[in-house]
C-alpha cells in the first residue's frame, strides 16, 4: 500500500517499518474494563512499580539470585517448556521434568500454561489477521502489551477455547490453572521472608519486569522490524537483538516457517540459547523426539520456491 493510499484509508505506518496499522481498538478509554482487565493491569503495574526501588535496594546477593531465577524461569520455563514443548510439541521430556519446567514458567508470572499455550496457538492459527491475539496491525502498543488488558477482545475472537485439550486432560495443568495466583503469592512471601524487601524488589520486580518486556518484544518487534527469510505469508521477522535477549526466540520468521522446530536459530551464527539447552538434555537422554526442519521443509518455505510457482 502506498503512502497516499494509507492516508486515504486513515492507516498509518509504524515507525521505521513497512507495517501498516490497519485496524482500530480502543485500548484505554471508551471501552468496558472488565474485572479481569483491572486485576491484570494492577498486577503488572505493581511489578513495574517495584523496580523503582531497585537503585535504593541494590545488593549483589539479590541481583545474582534474580539473574539465576530469570535464567531458570526464562530458558527452562517459558522458552523451552511453555513455548517449544507445550505449545508446539517440538520435543518431549520425562513428565517429572516437564512439570518441573512448567512450574518454573508459572513463576515468570505470564499466566498459567493452559492460558499461555492457548493464546499462542491462536496466534499461529490466525497470525496477523483480525483474530490474531496480538497483531501489530492494531498498533505497536496493542501487540506489545495492550492486548493483555483487553479480555473482551479475546472473548470476542474465541468463543470456545478448545485448542488446549492436551493440557486440560492432565490433572497437573488443571490444578495449576485453578490455583495459579496462590503459587505467585506464596513464592513472593517466601522471597520476602528470605531476603526482605530488597529480594522482593529484585526477584519479583526487576526480574519479572525485564522478563515481561523481552517476551512482549517477540510479539511486537518481531512482527515489525527485522528480516523475512522465509515465505510465511505473515509479518514475522528475524530480529537478532531480540534473539539475544530472549534465548533465541527472536529468530521469529524461522519459527513461523517451521513452528514444529525445536531449533529457532537455524544458521550456525544465529544464537539460540534454548536450543543449546535442548541439545544438552538430548545428550544426557532427557530430551527425545526433538524435531527439526528437513531440507524439503526449507525448500517449500523458501522465496525461491514461491517465485517458481508464479
Amino acid at each position: 500500500m502506498s503512502s497516499n493510499d494509507a492516508k486515504e484509508f486513515g492507516h498509518r505506518r509504524i515507525l521505521f517499518s513497512d507495517v501498516m496499522v490497519t485496524r482500530k481498538r480502543n485500548l484505554l478509554w471508551g471501552r468496558k474494563w472488565r474485572s479481569l482487565d483491572i486485576k491484570m493491569a494492577v498486577g503488572i503495574l505493581f511489578v513495574h512499580l517495584l523496580t523503582f526501588f531497585a537503585p535504593s535496594t541494590f545488593c549483589w546477593d539479590a541481583f545474582w539470585v534474580a539473574v539465576m531465577l530469570y535464567l531458570l524461569t526464562g530458558i527452562l520455563g517459558i522458552t523451552m517448556c511453555y513455548h517449544r514443548l507445550l505449545a508446539h510439541h517440538s520435543l518431549k521430556l520425562p513428565k517429572w521434568l516437564e512439570y518441573t519446567c512448567a512450574y518454573l514458567g508459572v513463576q515468570a508470572i505470564q499466566r498459567d500454561p493452559i492460558y499461555w499455550v492457548s493464546i499462542h496457538r491462536y496466534h499461529h492459527q490466525y497470525v496477523d489477521s483480525e483474530k490474531d491475539p496480538h497483531t501489530p496491525t492494531y498498533g505497536f502498543w496493542f501487540s506489545h502489551m495492550g492486548w493483555l488488558f483487553d479480555s473482551g477482545y479475546i472473548m470476542e475472537k474465541y468463543q470456545e477455547r478448545k485448542n488446549v485439550e492436551d493440557l486440560k486432560n492432565q490433572a497437573f495443568y488443571r490444578f495449576i490453572k485453578r490455583t495459579y495466583m496462590w503459587h505467585i503469592f506464596g513464592f513472593g512471601a517466601l522471597i520476602y521472608a528470605w531476603g526482605g524487601f530488597p529480594y522482593l524488589v529484585w526477584i519479583m520486580g526487576v526480574r519479572n519486569t525485564w522478563g515481561y518486556h523481552v517476551t512482549f518484544l517477540v510479539n511486537s518487534a518481531c512482527h515489525i522490524w527485522g528480516k523475512r527469510v522465509w515465505n510465511t505469508g505473515d509479518l514475522s521477522r528475524n530480529n537478532w537483538w531480540v534473539a539475544l535477549i530472549t534465548f533465541g526466540e527472536g529468530w521469529h520468521n524461522n519459527h513461523h516457517a517451521f513452528e514444529f522446530s525445536a531449533r529457532h536459530g537455524l544458521e550456525w551464527w544465529q544464537i539460540d540459547m534454548c536450543w543449546y539447552m535442548i541439545c544438552f538434555l538430548k545428550s544426557v537422554g532427557l530430551a527425545t523426539n526433538v524435531k527439526l526442519p528437513t531440507q524439503a521443509h526449507k525448500l517449500k518455505k523458501s522465496f525461491a520456491s514461491a517465485n517458481k510457482l508464479r
